[in-house]
């Protein structure tokens, strides 16, 4: 995995958040009650720093230092993109074997397959949901109908959905099967707007009768069947590093 830096100073609740102890908000309440030591003394003012070496603790717990852990899933249809479901359906996270809490980073639909990212470290999945970062998302949908020149450009450009025009992108018709009258469209987006590729066509009068998500950056399903997943390498977490939080 790749090393932890021990002299990185970060906030004292974002810490407490990322170890998985609570809520950042969560956390800042502990703290203005003075609920928090760190080696030994209680802090209770917030912003406060602390690195990786510090001990902290938490109503006499001390808290874990938690491995970063990085995992790339091919998502199945029919699979719930969340850490818990009240219907008990499969998420997931259940297909990680892993006994620390872990994530998705960003969302697809129950239907929906394609390249999913979980883990554990807060900073990074928020920098690759971030719309500024333009991180890159290439979807595949099968779309009844022929999808015209003129609304592949729209597409491209941007669609208002929700009240909200999304940011611009790239579209292109890869395949037209005339026999079950259907279109194959690759979508580049950088956003993760709710049903946001769906909304799209819809708004354009096309229906999307199956969807996948073939890459995020420079990351795709390369060697993987649906279901299976892999570890990130050290330097596949470093280049996402470099792409989306160092620049920031």
């Amino acid at each position: 995995m790749l090393p932890i830096d021990d002299n990185i100073m970060e906030r004292l609740q974002k810490v407490i958040a990322n170890r998985g102890y609570c809520s950042r908000r969560k956390a800042e309440e502990l703290i203005e009650k003075g609920k928090v030591f760190v080696n030994g003394e209680m802090v209770n003012t917030l912003g406060y720093k602390v690195s990786d070496k510090d001990e902290i603790m938490i109503d006499g717990n001390t808290l874990v230092k938690e491995q970063r852990e990085y995992y790339l899933l091919y998502k199945p249809r029919g699979v719930i993109t969340s850490t818990s479901d009240e219907k008990n359906r499969k998420t997931v996270v259940d297909m990680i074997l892993t006994d620390n809490r872990i994530y998705p980073v960003g969302r697809l639909d129950y239907d929906t397959s394609g390249i999913l990212l979980l883990t554990n470290d807060g900073e990074l999945a928020n920098a690759l949901m971030h719309p500024r970062n333009k991180i890159d998302k290439v979807y595949v949908a099968k779309v009844k109908g022929f999808v015209e020149p003129k609304d592949i450009k729209i597409l491209s450009s941007g669609v208002i959905i929700d009240g909200k025009k999304t940011s611009r992108g790239k579209a292109k018709l890869k395949k037209f099967d005339k026999k079950t009258q259907t279109s194959i469209v690759e979508l580049v987006i950088h956003e993760g707007r709710n049903h946001q590729v769906k909304k799209m066509f819809e708004v354009l009068g096309y229906s999307v009768l199956k969807l996948k998500r073939e890459r995020i950056g420079f990351l795709d399903l390369s060697g993987l069947k649906s279901g299976e997943y892999r570890r990130l390498t050290p330097k596949e977490v470093k280049v996402l590093y470099n792409e989306v939080v160092q620049k920031n």
